[in-house]
């Protein structure tokens, strides 16, 4: 239970991180598709990190290792979450960025969450 409370903490702040980089993004110009490219990498970068630190702990395996299994299933996650997210703001022109976003991470919380503990953080 514990793993899973601090996976919900470090989705928190990276939801935190990719909401302020989006908003950013919008902010500066970006059209909504483009912001969110850069507010995923900055969301991924953030919860690896945290995950490593405060939910799953090392792997067992080199930093690089570790970094590739993590960016594998968190590209896929947000491929999904990127999917969503474009499908809404495409199907619903009116629709604030900021709520497809909630919608996309939301969908794509428990599929990461199975992801990095049974491909990344699992110990060999």
């Amino acid at each position: 239970m514990r793993r899973v409370l601090a996976f919900g903490m470090v989705g928190a702040i990276g939801f935190a991180v990719d909401a302020g980089v989006l908003a950013s993004g919008l902010y500066f110009g970006l059209n909504p598709l483009s912001a969110r490219i850069l507010s995923i990498a900055a969301a991924l970068l953030v919860t690896y990190v945290l995950n490593r630190t405060l939910t799953f702990g090392k792997s067992g395996r080199s930093v690089a290792a570790e970094g590739l299994r993590y960016g594998g299933v968190g590209l896929s996650s947000a491929g999904l979450n990127y999917l969503i997210y474009a499908g809404l703001l495409l199907a619903f022109p009116r629709l604030v960025p900021l709520a497809a976003l909630v919608a996309a991470s939301a969908a794509a919380a428990l599929f990461s969450y199975f992801g990095y503990q049974k491909l990344v953080f699992r110990r060999p």
